[in-house]
């Protein structure tokens, strides 16, 4: 369900609890089963030292915050960290607007690059936006578990 006008703000260190539920929220969308949620639960958590680490961003509709977006920058390369919006809001506007978001506070600091390390779920989302395939990863979470990654160039 979608209604108000969709704004961007930074995200604040004390918003940390509730940002993490809200990226448990939108991974679990994929249909994982409870141990698969709960072994993710440490990769997803955002902690007040992610916030000094990374760019940070979330979108608010009506007052609620609706999504998020993590990126990390190591020179001319940027990191997607995390793009998860709500359930109820998939498909509103919500997760292109945060990657574009993404995408030029990449830019602005010097990347050229965007590397996504995605859940195959969404890869879809990111090919649509231009991102190509680079083979898999590792998952940070599930062992013996591949990911698609994920290249955009910026």
């Amino acid at each position: 369900m979608t209604s108000g006008m969709l704004t961007l703000r930074a995200a604040h260190p004390d918003e940390a609890a509730a940002l993490t539920e809200l990226c448990l929220r939108s991974k679990a969308v994929w249909g994982y089963d409870a141990a698969f949620m709960a072994a993710c639960r440490d990769e997803l958590t955002l902690t007040p030292e992610t916030f000094g680490s990374s760019l940070l961003q979330v979108a608010v509709r009506d007052g609620r915050v609706i999504g998020m977006v993590q990126v990390g920058i190591a020179g001319e390369v940027a990191q997607l960290d995390r793009l998860f919006v709500e359930p109820d809001q998939l498909r509103s506007g919500a997760g292109r607007i945060l990657l574009d978001w993404a995408k030029a506070a990449a830019r602005q600091v010097g990347a050229v690059v965007m590397i996504i390390e995605a859940d195959p779920g969404a890869a879809g989302f990111y090919r649509r936006e231009g991102a190509v395939d680079a083979g898999t990863v590792a998952s940070g979470s599930i062992p013996g578990r591949c990911i698609p990654k994920l290249s955009l160039a910026l």
